[in-house]
């Protein structure tokens, strides 16, 4: 399976800008939860920008945020049901 991936920190950037854009309709009424989606969408960033060699512990980073970005979107979302 393959998954789209973007090549440069403003692109993960404008993505996340427009989930949260889409996801504020949704969570108008989960301050919290936007909250920190809007974070960890931030901190995918920081980590995009960072220095790729740390040992796997920056790539697994990503990886891990990128799910906690999905898990905390389908949060919404049920909530949204």
């Amino acid at each position: 399976m393959s998954f789209f991936r973007p090549k440069t920190p403003s692109a993960y950037l404008l993505i996340g800008i427009a989930i949260s854009a889409g996801a504020c309709v949704a969570g108008a009424n989960q301050p919290h939860m936007q909250a920190a989606l809007n974070s960890l969408q931030a901190a995918r960033a920081e980590l995009v920008q960072a220095a790729p060699d740390k040992g796997g512990y920056r790539a697994r980073a990503i990886t891990r945020t990128e799910e906690a970005i999905n898990e905390t979107e389908r949060g919404i979302r049920y909530a949204g049901d």
